[in-house]
């Protein structure tokens, strides 16, 4: 008899912005461990953020226009609607099993695997364990040697698509004048040049 518990991927970031590599990876993991829906989460103040990271409004409204209409993606706006409030990736996975409380759901954490390597820097690192599986991109460029064998054991580690898209890029794209078409949906390409976002 075939369970009733649903299975729903985690894919946290700070979408700065989002580009069709989020997508694909997300419908791939989706694909391969036979998820229900993949729950995109935007964040809103990481505590490891970088210098030009900008608002969570704006990072949630351009990942609304770019996930929004697939029926096998979710959006929370857990983390982005308490922007001054420090989000950290286990207090957020208890705020979802309180959440999903009164249904059987099964929680899949999406990270990379230069997150893995720096787990140790995580806010309580080995309680998010217990609150979901952990999904671990294999990325090129980040050996596995590199990372606490504790941590490697308890892991399901999958290949990831190699597409040599990033956020960083497209901002430095921006950046240059150039063009991101493609790169992007066309609705959050128009929300950037609307909202002059990622200029010098």
């Amino acid at each position: 008899m075939k369970s009733l518990q649903k299975k729903y991927g985690i894919f946290g970031g700070a979408f700065n912005p989002p580009h069709i590599a989020h997508s694909i990876i997300a419908k791939d993991i989706l694909e391969r461990l036979k998820l229900d829906k993949i729950i995109f989460i935007p964040s809103g103040n990481p505590p490891l953020k970088h210098r030009d990271v900008i608002s969570a409004e704006h990072r949630y409204n351009m990942a609304k226009l770019a996930f929004g209409r697939d029926k096998d993606f979710l959006l929370s706006n857990i983390e982005a609607k308490n922007p001054d409030v420090k989000s950290y990736t286990v207090d957020t996975l208890l705020n979802l099993k309180k959440i999903y409380k009164n249904k059987k759901i099964k929680l899949y954490l999406i990270i990379g695997m230069d997150n893995l390597i720096n787990f140790s820097r995580w806010h309580q690192p080995e309680k998010l364990f217990s609150l979901a599986e952990i999904v671990v991109l294999n990325r090129p460029g980040y050996p596995v040697d590199k990372v606490k064998p504790e941590f490697l054991q308890n892991v399901i580690l999958i290949g990831n698509p190699l597409l040599e898209i990033s956020s960083s890029m497209l901002r430095e794209y921006m950046r240059k004048g150039k063009s991101i078409k493609y790169f992007v949906n066309p609705d959050v390409e128009k929300y950037i040049i609307r909202n002059k976002l990622y200029l010098k």
